[in-house]
């Protein structure tokens, strides 16, 4: 099995991360499993004084990965916005939000970041 993508921190240093095992138990499932998520492109993990973690922004309340984010990372994806460039458009703060793309996510306005996202983020 292949090595899982893990992409540059370009996060603020206050962005708190998650171990992947830490990940994999809050989410009930074997680690590799999380691995596969980040294979598949379902999440993304940035590596942090060495070590891989992902936002627990990308997580809501119940610890679930918020409903949105997915859809989200497949929108830029598919409009070759690379992993870091994703990271640095849903940390940056928008007035018209108001705030980060990723607070919205978690929020009524999720749909408005998806079709911000689409039509063009940056």
């Amino acid at each position: 099995m292949s090595a899982f993508p893990c992409s540059d921190d370009v996060l603020p240093e206050s962005v708190p991360l998650l171990a992947l095992p830490d990940v994999a138990e809050q989410l009930g499932m074997a680690v590799t499993r999380v691995h596969q998520m980040l294979r598949d492109h379902q999440i993304i993990a940035v590596r942090r004084d060495g070590i891989p973690g992902i936002p627990e922004d990308f997580f809501d309340s119940d610890g679930e990965i918020a409903k949105h984010l997915t859809g989200l990372i497949t929108v830029m994806r598919d409009a070759k916005y690379t992993d870091e460039e994703i990271l640095e458009w849903i940390y940056l703060d928008d007035e018209s939000l108001p705030g980060r793309p990723i607070d919205a996510l978690h929020g009524p306005l999720a749909r408005e970041v998806i079709r911000r996202a689409a039509a063009d983020p940056f």
